[in-house]
């Protein structure tokens, strides 16, 4: 990622030319549920068709009319610019799918729909999801799983480039994982999209002996491990009534929450850094701890025996941390205590590099290090004292960042949650939907948008907010919104 010289003019035919790649992988994808409707003969198989027609067309013609031009060295502001246009692309055509199709959507629940999938945010405005065509259900599966996949490579080879929120901290860990495990990061991508297929093959397996259909468990499989949440019916995961399902969910949420950079060295044979790795034993350290408050007020306030106010109680935990979003019971009626820990759950997601959203386990760390070590400096003036992340010292400038996107995620969900209040939303549905959307975990709280509940009865403008607020989440909000700065043109 080179540096643009001063009076540079941007050039958007790489830019183009990716988006337009997208798109046509994207119009493939379509290929599946297409057949899927076809096959039971649902008229909806017209729909998928003539969505990826119109996908494929537009994503060839910006391939053939900028020469097919790529850039094996993108500057930074083009960085910007391909990661935010790549997803807004990505959600505009996903939706026409939905728009078309018998769930007479409107244009903001269909868009709200696609970029849910995309980022992996698994809210959504559908209603009788039991009833809708075996397409439609598949292709909110497979927006999740590309998405999984997309943020996973997102988080590894482009963030940290452009030195968002801290990520700057995993580029040296980056550079050395493309010189000791494998020789170039189109390598590493390719071993991380196997690790991701075997997780995903193990997962529908799983499902499938746990006594799902095939079909439930391919689509659940594929938003288990994206962390996105998607069900094939509106009970989510708690239509199934089954305790080896969820058991199973929650394991494979918890994978999806791990880097996956670490499973390649796992594989190599090098399980160290996934036993030590610091983001990854304050994730679990953050489960175990939330999961026994739960379970210790659902035996004491609710009287429930141990084995299911543990089940759901690590279910809940582990959904909620990791963005996933599934809900195997109302938590929403569970009582004050739990409502309040499920706020704050939203706001943490799961460890850099993984399917994950939210604020992410790592900045957390790098939090508590710089106060820890300020405590000491106020004890001891004279004492030198550094902070250190996984044996990397943390520069002030690492740390500057960090602070910058906490304050940033502050003052947007502050921003977001006014103007929810402003279409008439309640105090707990603006601030939890705020949250829910910008931390892309998916359910909110109360009984609108609760894990009962969904979003199809909001204003249609606070819809297209939410939904702006899961791409600005999703790509760590400076992504975004550096696109808007004058400075940022004229460079």
């Amino acid at each position: 990622m080179r540096l643009p010289r001063l009076g540079e003019v941007l050039d958007l035919r790489p830019i183009l030319t990716a988006a337009g790649t997208v798109l046509i992988v994207l119009g493939l994808f379509m290929t599946p549920p297409l057949v899927a409707d076809l096959v039971i003969g649902h008229p909806d198989w017209q729909v998928f068709f003539v969505s990826a027609g119109i996908t494929f067309f537009v994503g060839a013609a910006l391939v053939l009319m900028n020469g097919g031009r790529e850039s094996e060295q993108l500057s930074v502001r083009q960085g910007f610019l391909l990661t935010t246009m790549v997803w807004l692309v990505t959600a505009v055509f996903a939706s026409i799918p939905f728009a078309l199709s018998e769930l007479d959507l409107t244009a903001a629940d269909a868009f709200f729909e696609a970029m849910s999938g995309i980022t992996t945010t698994g809210a959504t405005t559908i209603i009788g999801l039991d009833y809708a065509p075996p397409g439609l259900l598949l292709w909110r599966a497979i927006l999740q799983w590309l998405g999984g996949i997309g943020i996973i490579v997102m988080g590894i080879a482009i963030l940290p480039m452009l030195n968002i929120g801290g990520m700057q901290l995993f580029r040296t860990e980056s550079s050395d994982l493309s010189d000791k495990i494998l020789p170039r990061a189109a390598q590493i991508a390719s071993a991380i999209g196997m690790i991701y297929l075997a997780l995903t093959l193990a997962c529908t397996s799983a499902y499938w002996l746990a006594g799902m259909r095939l079909f439930d468990a391919v689509a659940h499989a594929m938003t288990t491990i994206a962390t996105g949440g998607y069900s094939t019916y509106d009970a989510s995961i708690g239509f199934f009534a089954s305790p080896v399902i969820e058991w199973i969910a929650i394991v494979f949420m918890i994978l999806g929450g791990i880097p996956f950079v670490l499973y390649i060295q796992a594989v190599r044979g090098n399980r160290r850094p996934l036993m030590h790795d610091v983001q990854v034993r304050w994730f679990l350290g953050i489960l175990v701890c939330s999961s026994i408050v739960l379970t210790l007020w659902l035996y004491s306030e609710h009287r429930w025996g141990w084995h299911e106010g543990l089940r759901h109680a690590v279910f809940a935990t582990v959904s909620i941390v990791t963005g996933t979003g599934y809900a195997s019971t109302d938590y929403g009626l569970w009582g004050h205590l739990p409502i309040a820990l499920v706020f704050f759950l939203m706001c943490v997601g799961g460890c850099t590099g993984s399917t994950t959203g939210g604020i992410k386990v790592f900045r957390l760390v790098v939090v508590y290090r710089i106060a820890r070590v300020q405590a000491f400096r106020l004890i001891h003036p004279n004492a030198v004292f550094r902070s250190l992340y996984n044996n990397q010292p943390i520069t002030d400038a690492m740390a500057v960042s960090v602070l910058a996107f906490l304050f940033l995620f502050a003052v947007t969900f502050s921003i977001i949650a006014v103007l929810l209040s402003w279409y008439g939303l309640d105090y707990l549905t603006a601030m939890s939907a705020a949250l829910t959307a910008l931390g892309n975990v998916g359910p909110g709280l109360g009984p609108e948008i609760g894990p009962a509940g969904n979003f199809a009865d909001l204003p249609q403008g606070a819809k297209w907010i939410l939904s702006a607020a899961m791409l600005l989440g999703r790509l760590e909000l400076f992504t975004v919104l550096v696109l808007f700065a004058p400075m940022f043109w004229r460079a």
